[in-house]
């Protein structure tokens, strides 16, 4: 089966030397600019990409899908259990685990840190949170009242140990806001913690700033009946904010939620203008190959003219002619995206593999840039380049079409 001639005489025109360089030249320069545009911009959106899933991922891991208060006084919770059996009776509901917060000052002998104690019940942590599996040194489950020494024991992320220079066995001071009235005043509570377990879950805040207790200490460390609210964690964590709808919907309006998404909202939102804003920024490299590509096709139409009303007078339409000059637009734009999108593919393996792009945890949050590429990303990039390209292909085929075989042979 032969091809169409038009497809023929396009290629043709774009394979064989011409006695103008500059156009060839021209067509090698466009066809590099929608390469080098369709790389970048599927690097640039797997880098926000793996970035906002990983972030995600760790803020999800480390914390719970949705979070339930009661109205009421400070022991509103104090039957912890019998809430968590109403909330695990909601739909979608997996498991459920009550929670204590507390701002501290843990000390030792190398330095002293401001962090957030959370009080737990370790079975129900571990259903509800990642922080179990994420234990590096030590147990999650070493957590009690009375441990070694008859010291209640602390979990503490890897940052805080190496700040503090305490880890597995170590003992540490925490001092509370709660304190005794003495003739100096109120002095803050003193305790003394064994740290039974170091956890690390890639996350610069968790990893710094929190330290788990017991529920029952964190209660007379703080002198709480009772826990702050219940954390949950569910079937579909994008479902998460319909969830905490439907809990207040079924247990009435005593209860307050709060999912996830709602807490870190600003958080994602600027990741997304963040991946938005660098989308359209690179994605002017296509544009500025697509007018590569209109500027090649016009000095080819004003090269071509005698060939072009040859044609003509041998009975080639003028929508003949129209589709022989978008083929050639076509065919540059696409062997650019083809070359672009598979060195683009190559770059975000490597990147990605070797972890190539560090960042500081304390800034970032997480160690280094994940690369990951949506299937719905690539092909809106490879869709879009071509038609990009097949766009500015539009004008100089109109011109093509309409050139006069009279005016073009006149002088022939």
């Amino acid at each position: 089966m032969t091809p169409p001639f038009e497809l023929y005489i396009a290629l043709r025109y774009l394979l064989a030397r011409r006695k103008q360089a500059f156009i060839s030249l021209i067509s090698v320069i466009s066809t590099a600019g929608v390469s080098v545009g369709v790389m970048a911009l599927l690097i640039a959106l797997a880098l926000m990409t793996g970035l906002q899933q990983e972030l995600r991922e760790r803020i999800v891991g480390s914390t719970a899908h949705v979070y339930v208060w009661k109205l009421g006084d400070e022991a509103a919770l104090a039957e912890y259990e019998l809430e968590i059996e109403r909330l695990r009776a909601v739909p979608n509901v997996e498991a459920a685990a009550p929670v204590l917060l507390g701002k501290a000052l843990v000390k030792t002998d190398v330095g002293e840190f401001f962090i957030t104690v959370k009080g737990v019940v370790p079975k129900l942590e571990r259903t509800v949170t990642e922080v179990a599996e994420a234990i590096q040194e030590g147990s999650f489950d070493a957590l009690s009242d009375s441990g070694t020494g008859n010291l209640a024991g602390m979990v503490i992320g890897e940052g805080l140990a190496l700040q503090l220079g305490a880890f597995v066995g170590d003992e540490v001071t925490v001092l509370t806001p709660q304190g005794t009235l003495s003739p100096m005043g109120i002095m803050p509570n003193a305790r003394r913690f064994r740290v039974v377990g170091v956890y690390n879950l890639g996350l610069h805040e968790f990893d710094t700033g929190y330290g788990y207790v017991s529920l029952a200490v964190a209660q007379r460390l703080f002198a709480r009946d009772g826990p702050d609210f219940i954390e949950l964690k569910v079937q579909d964590m994008y479902a998460a904010s319909q969830i905490a709808r439907t809990i207040t919907e079924m247990l009435g309006p005593d209860y307050l939620t709060q999912d996830w998404s709602e807490i870190n909202r600003s958080l994602f939102s600027a990741l997304w203008l963040e991946k938005m804003a660098i989308s359209i920024t690179i994605g002017l490299i296509v544009m500025v190959a697509a007018l590569n590509i209109v500027a090649s096709l016009i000095l080819l139409v004003m090269e071509k003219s005698r060939d072009i009303a040859i044609l003509k007078t041998m009975g080639a339409t003028s929508r003949s002619i129209t589709t022989i000059f978008m083929l050639q637009g076509v065919i540059v734009g696409l062997f650019g995206t083809v070359v672009g999108a598979l060195g683009g593919l190559g770059v975000i393996q490597v990147l990605d593999h070797y972890q190539v792009i560090q960042l500081p945890t304390d800034v970032y949050q997480v160690a280094y840039v994940p690369f990951t590429l949506e299937t719905l990303d690539f092909m809106v990039v490879i869709v879009a380049a071509v038609l990009v390209c097949f766009l500015a292909t539009i004008y100089p085929s109109r011109q093509a079409a309409r050139v006069d075989p009279a005016q073009a042979l006149r002088y022939q």
